[in-house]
């Protein structure tokens, strides 16, 4: 019997919750830390941003408002599902990075937990933002945090599980929206979690994931009047400079580099409230 040849797949766009190609045709050769042929991804387009931040516009009145708890619980879903699919993960990270199985199933377990963690955090980031504020007057004066909109993320090029997780979950999880373009280098870990994220109870729209050249595509998210906030994480220098000049033509908030980051220390909170506004009412006592 002759030996079996394996079927080369070529990894698609995730938006609006489907798979597509991108609309340019193109795609670029994946490989691994040792330079081995991986697979092939699509190279998407400045068209595919567009209908990426489209998508991401229309899921985030439904995602905003469903309950923090809600929110919660379907990335506590994500969370068993990623774990559910461990051993595929595993390989990739491993291959992408050219660690051992052991240390990529550490760097597995370390993206499950992560997830779990800022599940935690959907239903309490409102009472440690809101506040009831004094006031020289018969009045209420509450302030809550509320979401920014529609976020751009520059995923970290490193990291390609355990870093994706850790920018995309804090956006999400305070009923944010996304589009994200995934690490360059091994985009493969971001479209498996992908098929997670459409396998689950997350709306379509709410993350949509984008393989190909962040240079060619961070300008014109940083430049859309549509998107609200951008994480440059994943940026260089220069082209983080570029991105917040585009993104000040519109006020973006920006989420600047911060050199390299430890992705498996305390996160904190400031990536959740990186993309939170707070809207302060008054109110009449008595009425």
């Amino acid at each position: 019997m002759s030996e079996r040849l394996s079927v080369r797949k070529t990894y698609k766009l995730y938006i609006g919750g489907a798979f597509p190609r991108s609309e340019s045709g193109r795609s670029y050769v994946v490989t691994g830390a040792k330079g081995e042929f991986l697979a092939n991804a699509s190279k998407a387009s400045r068209k595919d941003v567009r209908d990426a931040v489209t998508a991401a516009r229309k899921a985030f009145p439904g995602w905003s408002a469903a309950t923090a708890y809600n929110r919660g619980q379907i990335l506590y879903r994500i969370a068993e599902m990623l774990e559910g699919r461990r051993s595929q993960f595993v390989s990739e990270v491993a291959e992408a990075d050219g660690v051992s199985g052991k240390k990529a199933g550490e760097l597995v377990d370390a993206a499950v937990d992560r997830l779990v963690w800022y599940a935690g955090w959907s239903d309490k980031i409102s009472s440690l933002r809101g506040s009831s504020n004094p006031v020289a007057g018969p009045y209420f004066n509450l302030s809550t945090p509320e979401p920014t909109g529609v976020v751009g993320i520059v995923a970290p090029p490193m990291g390609p599980l355990f870093g994706l997780v850790s920018v995309i979950a804090p956006v999400i999880v305070t009923g944010n929206t996304c589009v994200v373009i995934a690490s360059e280098r091994a985009p493969l870990p971001s479209i498996t979690l992908a098929e997670v994220l459409a396998t689950s109870d997350l709306p379509g729209g709410v993350v949509n994931i984008l393989t190909g050249s962040s240079a060619e595509m961070a300008p014109w998210l940083a430049g859309h009047m549509d998107v609200n906030g951008i994480d440059l994480t994943g940026a260089d220098a220069e082209l983080a400079q570029k991105c917040e000049e585009l993104a000040a033509e519109n006020l973006k908030r920006v989420l600047r580099p911060n050199g390299k980051t430890d992705w498996a220390a305390d996160p904190g909170t400031g990536r959740m409230t990186a993309f939170l506004e707070t809207k302060t009412v008054w109110h009449p006592i008595g009425i």
